[in-house]
């Protein structure tokens, strides 16, 4: 089941497509993943995604780490967790790319929700790259 309308603070279950494999012309991504909705833009009918990764971030590269309580509650990997701020997802609700949460039964695409005080530190690292006006940060998803 896929949420009737987006709201920030959700997590989801969707294909995630980073930067680099955008660049390389792959219209997926090429792994299934939890990932956080930052933005709602034009009323709700798009989104701004952001991944959450196990990969610890690079040396300065923008994320934020997801306290062991949070990774819990929505039922993800105990290993330590980072909001990547490396590449975002923005696309049209709901979009072809949300995938049910695996062993989900009914299939649900939906974690749950993250802390307002997790979602304000996610949305103002974003916000702060999204300043530098870096090429490729937002990776802009269409139906296929």
């Amino acid at each position: 089941m896929i949420p009737q309308a987006p709201q920030a603070g959700m997590v989801l279950h969707y294909s995630f497509l980073w930067k680099h494999e955008a660049e390389r012309g792959q219209a997926e991504g090429a792994k299934d993943r939890p990932v956080v909705v930052l933005v709602l833009l034009a009323d709700g009918e798009e989104v701004v995604v952001a991944p959450i990764t196990t990969v610890p971030p690079d040396q300065g590269a923008p994320a934020v780490e997801m306290p062991q309580r949070v990774r819990a509650h929505l039922g993800l990997d105990a290993d330590r967790s980072w909001i990547s701020i490396a590449t975002l997802n923005r696309f049209v609700w709901p979009g072809p790319d949300l995938r049910p949460v695996p062993g989900s039964n009914p299939a649900d695409a939906l974690y749950g929700f993250i802390p307002q005080k997790l979602l304000d530190a996610a949305k103002q690292s974003a916000m702060a790259e999204l300043a530098k006006r870096v090429p490729g940060l937002v990776v802009r998803r269409t139906e296929e």
